[in-house]
């Protein structure tokens, strides 16, 4: 936001406030009126102040040193509230025996009058919204009067504790450990002997508290000990039964030599598997030749053995002799029988040899084969051992570590109850009256001084809260700035209000020339021809949003001025639904634009005016098609026609939100100016007239702000108007004189 904004809003407010000052005044001196009479009758309070030290406990030994913090909010803001608690209001009741010897205190305490009795009620009840905003306090007087008031179900006791609880404030001293107890009340001796008492009781509260927390904790910690000693043993029976019933006495020997036997049993196990692996590629490999001896030969585990090395060697001298014998004799010669023979017989037996080594290898993989799963079992069986003593030895020691916290536990509670013991009979005092109130000389209520300013600012403050809310509900046009924020379009001329001797203001600007509201016209004039840039707008639409905002006074005075400035001004009545210039003017309405648009008459509407340069076109007999006259072409033809005659043409319509006259016509002109009344036309009226004229496309030269009072307003153009109006006030006498 810029410094020029700034300046217009703070001038806005101002203008506000000096506009309703009457408001402001009634709302102060009302305000300042009951504070005045409030102050005056209001019966004196009392205070009386008790100085006590509070002290947080310092930790000892049985307690860790680490956490203790000397200034504890928390702990001093608990320390207050117990001051403050029914239960120290009661002690001092009954100490002091309130009950019997209520009345010699408070006697004389009431009001002297209804009337007085009931303005206190009204600003009690605007203090305890004051005082709760601002986070004070009640005052005792307030608090027994809403104790009485809600004690009368509760015993006399009850109610005169709450009300000293109530009444109590407490406050710390500024950097120390000392808080002041106060208590007001209308009786000075009764407002020191309260204060004294609550802080005695208080002492005693706390001193009781902690005894009774001693005895409690005592007795909890008697009763704990007892179920952990209960759960001691039960757990010590439990751990003896489990290791009877899962032979746990040799546990951990025979866990130790569990890692031993399964190092033993996987070295037996790799070997095993490397011996059966062996066996088992020689039986396979011989197998695939078990049909073919020569090729088993091949074989190292067949080749190796003596017999068949033997019988090899036996084939070969048979097969030598065979072929000997080939070369002198014939196959069928007995001699080559005989040795063919021998040597079929050596094969034969060559072939078995083979079979028997082949199935001794078969029996030996299988052995080998039945070995390592013997040796596969035996692991299996070793770790399930072990996966099994692991768990019982797991819920062994979860047994064990069971008895060794309740046992802790137990201990720890009888050195617990030993300490508390002692503490019970050495309670240590961290409270001290520091200063015991003494009886008040001098009321700290009413204070007049504060109350009056207090009641001037409320006034002040209110009365102008009021005005701008007053002001804030006033939706309708008022001031240039504020109009052309609202409705988006310049404000051409600020008509004032202003009561003439002339009853005819719709020719004020020729009967009283001099007069304010004729130079708010002269103005509007200048606004109306610069309000293009590049020249002046010769056809001119007036309309208004409603009725009753001065369309027809407005161009009426706008023409006669227009006129005064020697230009050649056409005025036009087109509101043929209630037409008046004829009446302003003095003219005849038998013929004018009505007759010319139906076409029954063709000449003779336009009429001269009072002064030169003026001529008048009345609306003509009230047609029963306005509308559809207005929209014919002959007006468009109408209009063009006469441009040529008159250098500014000025058509009087009906108003925007009524009829759509306004809107049919505004298609056809230079421009159209807005009339709004000032304190009558709201802005959603004038932004809906507007919009009508933008959803047609009609040029919009601007608004006009009509009948604006100035001196009721106190707007700052009053004193430009002021200066014109007084000096039209001393030509008037003048004028009349010559």
């Amino acid at each position: 936001m810029n410094t020029k904004e700034e300046e217009i809003h703070l001038r806005d407010y101002l203008r506000i406030i000096n506009k309703r000052r009457g408001t402001v005044v009634m709302v102060l001196i009302v305000v300042l009126a009951l504070t005045l009479l409030r102050t005056f009758s209001a019966t004196p309070l009392y205070s009386g102040t008790t100085k006590v030290m509070i002290e947080k406990v310092a930790p000892s030994e049985l307690v860790d040193a680490y956490r203790y913090n000397s200034w504890d909010p928390e702990y001093y803001e608990t320390q207050f509230q117990l001051i403050q608690s029914q239960g120290v209001g009661r002690r001092v009741v009954d100490k002091l025996k309130l009950e019997e010897t209520w009345d010699s205190y408070m006697g004389g305490a009431e009001e002297n009058s209804s009337l007085l009795q009931g303005v206190g009620n009204w600003f009690r009840e605007v203090k305890t919204i004051v005082f709760k905003t601002l986070g004070l306090g009640r005052t005792a007087s307030e608090s027994a009067e809403e104790e009485t008031e809600a004690g009368s179900g509760r015993s006399l006791a009850d109610g005169l504790a709450s009300m000293i609880s109530g009444g109590i404030s407490v406050s710390p001293v500024e950097e120390s450990r000392i808080v002041d107890i106060s208590y007001v009340s209308t009786n000075p001796q009764f407002a020191a002997l309260i204060a004294n008492s609550v802080a005695e009781a208080y002492i005693e509260e706390t001193i009781e508290m902690k005894m009774e927390s001693t005895r409690r904790s005592l007795d909890w910690m008697t009763k704990k000990a007892d179920e952990e000693r209960q759960k001691l043993e039960k757990t010590e029976i439990d751990l003896q039964d489990y290791m009877r019933a899962n032979d746990l006495v040799t546990l951990e020997d025979r866990i130790a030599v569990l890692p031993q036997k399964l190092s033993q049993i996987g070295t037996e196990l790799i070997r095993a598997e490397a011996n059966r692996e062996n066996l088992e590629a020689s039986y396979y490999k011989a197998r695939k030749v078990s049909n073919d001896p020569d090729a088993a030969e091949t074989i190292p585990r067949i080749a190796e053995d003596k017999g068949l090395q033997t019988l090899r060697e036996q084939i070969i001298k048979a097969e030598q002799h065979a072929m000997e014998l080939s070369g002198k004799y014939g196959r069928k010669h007995p001699s080559m029988i005989k040795a063919a023979n021998d040597l079929e017989v050596l094969k034969n037996k060559k072939r078995q040899i083979v079979t028997r080594l082949i199935a001794g290898m078969r029996n030996e993989y299988e052995l080998a084969l039945s070995f390592e799963n013997n040796l596969l079992d035996q692991m299996k069986k070793t770790k399930a051992e072990a996966l099994n003593l692991n768990e019982k030895f797991i819920q062994y020691g979860v047994l064990k570590r069971e008895i060794d916290t309740n046992r802790q536990l137990f201990d720890a509670l009888l050195v617990k109850m030993k300490e508390q013991s002692i503490t019970g009979e050495t309670q240590p005092v961290n409270l001290w009256i520091v200063e015991e109130a003494s009886v008040p000389t001098y009321p700290i209520s009413p204070r007049k001084t504060r109350n009056i300013l207090l009641g001037i600012l409320v006034g002040l403050f209110g009365g102008v809260g009021l005005a701008f809310f007053i002001d804030y509900l006033d939706n309708t046009v008022k001031y240039p700035e504020e109009t052309e924020s609202q409705l988006d379009t310049p404000v051409l001329g600020l008509i004032m209000f202003h009561k003439t001797e002339n009853q005819n203001v719709e020719e004020v600007v020729l009967k009283e020339p001099l007069s304010p509201l004729a130079e708010s016209y002269k103005a509007l004039r200048t606004g109306v021809l610069l309000s293009a840039a590049d020249a002046p707008p010769r056809k001119i639409l007036v309309t208004s949003s409603e009725a009753g905002a001065g369309k027809t006074t407005t161009s009426c005075n706008l023409a006669l001025s227009l006129a005064q400035s020697e230009k050649r001004v056409l005025l036009i009545d087109c509101d043929l639904r209630k037409p008046r210039m004829h009446k302003v003017f003095g003219l005849s309405n038998k013929s004018g634009l009505s007759t010319y648009l139906a076409g029954v008459s063709a000449g003779g509407f336009l009429q001269e005016g009072p002064i030169p340069n003026l001529t008048l076109m009345s609306s003509g007999p009230i047609p029963p098609n306005p509308s559809e006259l207005l929209t014919s072409a002959r007006m468009q033809k109408l209009l063009d026609t006469l441009q040529e005659s008159f250098d500014i043409i000025i058509c009087d319509t009906p108003p925007l939100l009524s009829v759509a006259d306004a809107r049919i016509l505004s298609r056809v002109c230079d421009g159209v100016i807005v009339v709004t009344k000032a304190r009558q036309t709201t802005y959603e009226m004038a932004r809906k007239a507007l919009k009508g004229l933008r959803d047609v496309n009609s040029t919009v030269l601007g608004v006009v702000i009509n009948a604006l009072n100035l001196e009721k307003s106190d707007y700052y153009y009053y004193n430009y108007y002021q200066y014109y109006y007084s000096a039209y006030k001393e030509e008037k006498p003048q004028e009349e004189a010559a």
